[in-house]
């Protein structure tokens, strides 16, 4: 640890500088893994998009002093002379897959497969639902059927009812008659 208080200045000058250095090199290594990302997926849009952000990026980095003039211009050249390359069909681009990408996909598939099962599966039950429907509703029409047949037939018995005691009227009035006359005949 220095002593003297200059020296001491320049070591925390030195630890900001350091720290902004390494932060502005990763920032330009993102930018070049992402571009050559989009170009290894053959997404040659997105690559064509990222190449001129990357390139700024790299050129701010020379301004900073990360890296120097020459091996910018080195990486600029050797990025856009890729991307043309496939562009013009000189390379083919084979999209590589690593493990955890098929498992990925496999894993996707399958939720794909239980979800689509699930769907037949509701569908099943909502049509056993609409028959279970149908059926209670034409019981209960057939019920409200049945209930009116009696209804109407009371209705009859009613009338019929209403008819059977005027019949029974007449034969009272004859016996009240009857009675009637025998005290008259009493009396005699």
């Amino acid at each position: 640890m220095p002593n003297i208080k200059s020296a001491k200045k320049r070591v925390l000058i030195t630890k900001k500088r350091n720290a902004r250095n390494k932060s502005d090199r990763s920032k330009m290594n993102n930018a070049i893994k992402a571009f050559n990302k989009a170009i290894d997926s053959a997404n040659i849009e997105e690559a064509e998009r990222l190449l001129p952000l990357t390139i700024s990026i790299i050129d701010k980095s020379v301004s900073a002093g990360i890296i120097h003039k020459n091996a910018a211009a080195n990486r600029k050249s050797a990025l856009s002379k890729h991307l043309s390359d496939i562009k013009s069909g000189k390379i083919t681009v084979t999209v590589k897959k690593d493990n955890k990408t098929i498992a990925a996909e496999k894993a996707r598939a399958a939720k794909e497969a239980r979800e689509a099962a699930r769907a037949e599966f509701r569908a099943k039950q909502l049509e056993k639902e609409a028959e279970k429907t149908a059926q209670k509703k034409k019981k209960t029409e057939k019920e409200k059927v049945e209930e009116e047949k009696p209804k109407k037939e009371k209705k009859e018995k009613k009338v019929e009812k209403v008819e059977k005691p005027e019949k029974a009227e007449k034969p009272k009035k004859a016996k009240k008659e009857k009675e009637e006359e025998k005290p008259e005949e009493k009396a005699e």
